[in-house]
């Protein structure tokens, strides 16, 4: 019985030890012709070339290769030869059937005013760096390659040409002679220009122009400019009002227009800021002002009407920017707390970020500190650390004086942050001397700084903490002594008198701060003793 099962056994052993050799020469045999298949058809494969319109356009200047990029996201055509390339290529280079369906499914795709709104969005995050170095003369040229001189966008065609017309002017004797010629010879045959969206990149090099005016300090131009560029785009939006839906069949975008609107507006608050600060204040700026009050009340409704969520928040930072700049801040929180703002779903994550910080900056004004210490909060965790350092630099300053102003001592990694130290110095040393509560330490550096917290608009609530710094100095006297006179109160915490110390002492007691009882006959006795 013994010999039966040890040779059973040997079977068992032997049928598995065959088993597993028969499963390892299957699978070695499969991957050998895995890879004679891949050796034998590799070369049959043609190598891939970008095609000629993309070739092409990486030559073209920057504003002139993201316009046609663009173009090409709105299901246009591929560059500006592309219809003379399409004519004269060979069969070899023209597109395959799974790139024309392609095609057809990205036109599905921005039909809609929402995808073309977050396709204009993301193509403007991308051409971010090519609008920092762009000039009005190459503004101007982008505008003269890209949009048809009797087409819908000539408008904006010809007053990009006429504000880049000096410059020109002045190169127009050595170099454009040749260039043309050139032009003239290579060009004219081939070229074309944008059919999807000439109003997006009109818009687009319109707010290029109004910026690059504003920074070279030509406010009244830039100012002048705004207003043009938005009739122009109010004008296109209401000859599109029908067109929504054909859209993609050729009419060219609509809702690309408006976050570019949107940023028009934002532009033209910047520039009537500038202009008033650099020109003083008068009648005709006063009525400027009003009449940019109304047109913003009018596009803030208009907005919610048609549910823009880019012209609402943007309008909306505005009106309260707006509002702030003229110190009227009952106006500002009537105007906060009856609009609404989606903080859930936001459409730009800066609109959010600034109406954060003018919410925070309301509600501080309005004595509502831990509302506001929560707003800043919230803004300072979901501000970007690569960029936006100015920006980030405001809301740690208000959001440290909210915090003294709260009775609360910020720690110091609040005043070291990258860049920040510098900035942060004069708070830094108003910080200290809340923790101190020495009232004499706080006007000497309150006085020291004063214009610099009246250009950050932080004087007014730093010059509510002569009250904290009181509550700080009575604590720690409180901690220190059982039993102390007026006059030493006065002393430790730098008060003119014991007439004002036993005031102080006395709205300290009633408040809570301290749990003491005054003795008139010239001390301070703790009830505990």
């Amino acid at each position: 019985r013994s010999l039966t099962k040890s040779a059973t056994r040997r079977q068992r052993v032997g049928r598995r030890h065959r088993l597993l050799h028969r499963s390892q020469s299957t699978s070695q045999t499969i991957i050998l012709n895995q890879k004679a298949t891949m050796t034998e058809t590799k070369p049959e494969q043609p190598i891939s070339t970008p095609p000629a319109e993309i070739i092409a356009e990486i030559k073209l200047p920057p504003l002139q290769s993201a316009a046609w990029r663009l173009e090409r996201l709105f299901g246009g055509q591929r560059g500006p030869h592309a219809v003379g390339n399409a004519s004269t290529a060979s069969g070899e280079n023209s597109a395959p059937p799974a790139a024309v369906i392609a095609n057809t499914q990205s036109r599905s795709l921005v039909s809609s005013p929402q995808n073309q709104a977050k396709l204009l969005k993301k193509w403007l995050g991308t051409a971010s760096g090519t609008a920092k170095s762009s000039s009005l003369s190459s503004i101007a040229d982008c505008a003269k390659a890209v949009l048809d001189p009797s087409g819908k966008c000539a408008t904006g065609r010809d007053l990009l040409l006429g504000f880049a017309k000096a410059s020109d002017s002045e190169m127009s004797d050595g170099v454009a002679t040749d260039g043309g010629a050139e032009g003239m010879d290579v060009d004219a045959p081939t070229k074309s220009y944008l059919v999807k969206t000439p109003r997006e990149i009109e818009a687009y090099l319109l707010s290029l122009a109004i910026r690059s005016l504003w920074r070279s300090n030509r406010h009244a131009e830039a100012y002048q400019l705004s207003n043009k560029a938005l009739l122009i785009v109010d004008a296109h939006l209401k000859e599109c009002e029908g067109l929504i839906s054909a859209a993609a069949g050729g009419q060219g975008g609509v809702g690309g227009l408006y976050p570019l609107r949107a940023r028009l507006v934002r532009y033209r608050s910047l520039v009537l800021e500038s202009l008033l600060s650099s020109a003083g204040s008068g009648s005709g700026e006063a009525s400027e002002v009003v009449g940019v009050r109304e047109d913003l009340a009018t596009r803030y409704r208009m907005a919610v009407l048609a549910k823009d969520g880019d012209g609402m928040c943007t309008v909306l930072n505005l009106m309260l920017r707006d509002l702030l700049r003229g110190n009227q801040v009952e106006q500002a929180h009537k105007l906060l707390s009856n609009a609404t703002f989606p903080i859930e779903a936001p459409p730009s994550n800066n609109q959010l970020l600034r109406y954060l910080y003018y919410s925070g900056r309301i509600r501080a004004l309005r004595l509502e500190y831990t509302a506001s210490f929560s707003a800043l909060s919230q803004c300072l965790r979901k501000c970007p650390t690569n960029t936006g350092l100015g920006f980030r630099i405001a809301v740690q300053r208000l959001c440290v004086v909210v915090q003294l102003l709260m009775g609360e001592i910020p720690e110091r990694e609040a005043f070291e942050g990258d860049g920040m130290r510098g900035e942060m110095r004069p708070y830094l040393e108003i910080a200290r001397a809340v923790r101190k509560g020495d009232l004499a330490v706080f006007g000497e550096t309150v006085t020291r700084h004063v214009q610099r917290f009246r250009l950050d608009g932080t004087f007014t609530l730093i010059s509510r903490l002569e009250h904290s710094v009181v509550k700080a100095g009575l604590r720690r006297l409180k901690t220190s002594y059982s039993r102390i006179s007026l006059k030493d109160v006065a002393i430790r915490l730098g008060l003119p008198s014991a007439k004002s110390a036993e005031f102080i002492v006395a709205k300290a007691v009633r408040d809570g701060v301290i749990d003491a009882t005054i003795d008139h006959e010239g001390a301070l006795s703790n009830r505990m003793i």
